[in-house]
């Protein structure tokens, strides 16, 4: 887990050092994902980010959460320590392998019983899911190419005043520069789409990788 290559590394370095850090079961996650998924371990949310997305679980005062991409359930378990004891997170995947790892962190979380797995395409589990604005807060890490469709499903089922965390929308720092490949064009669009979406308020922070929170009015 790295800091942002965006900005100047010892700024990055010493923003990251300034804020709450993981404890011992999340360094044990990141440490076990960097081990078993080797190139992989890239996919797993940076510590800052972690500790973001339970503050703002927190401070929104969110009940029902759902997850687009849980990878080995650093993020997951962030999220479900941030909610109250009766708050459910729903989580999205496509890989028993991968969540195989985060079903056992997230016993040892003790948040295993505040957590639902629904294994299979994103887009179908959250199109299956009642079309109503019952989702208090959300976090979006997935193939980018999907964010459009994973947005829009999620934004529908959004109580007003719900809060979108989108994950990687700067890209390494490549996002400005349009002639950049592999998912920088995607990510351009999508970025295009979230602010200029009148149903909401939006701010990218520039974050470990570019970290987007949309507000639903």
């Amino acid at each position: 887990m790295k800091a942002a290559n965006f900005i100047d590394v010892a700024v990055a370095e010493y923003a990251a050092s300034h804020t709450s850090p993981p404890d011992d079961l999340l360094l044990g996650l990141a440490e076990e994902t960097l081990r078993v998924t080797g190139g992989n371990a890239g996919m797993q949310i940076a510590p800052e980010q972690g500790t973001l997305l339970t503050m703002l679980v927190q401070l929104t005062g969110a009940r029902q959460a759902v997850e687009v991409g849980t990878f080995t359930g650093y993020s997951s378990i962030c999220i479900a320590r941030g909610l109250p004891s009766d708050g459910r997170l729903l989580a999205c995947d496509v890989s028993d392998e991968w969540t195989s790892i985060a079903r056992r962190y997230w016993d040892k979380a003790g948040v295993a019983d505040k957590i639902e797995l629904r294994l299979g395409p994103a887009a179908e589990t959250l199109r299956a899911l009642p079309r109503e604005e019952w989702i208090d807060f959300a976090f979006i890490d997935a193939d980018k190419a999907g964010y459009p469709v994973y947005y829009e499903e999620v934004l529908v089922r959004l109580a007003p005043g719900g809060l979108i965390a989108v994950d990687n929308t700067l890209q390494h720092g490549k996002i400005t520069d349009a002639s950049n490949g592999g998912n920088v064009p995607g990510m351009r669009a999508f970025n295009d789409l979230v602010a200029g979406d009148s149903r909401v308020t939006s701010v990218l922070l520039p974050i470990a990788d570019g970290l987007t929170l949309v507000r639903k009015s």
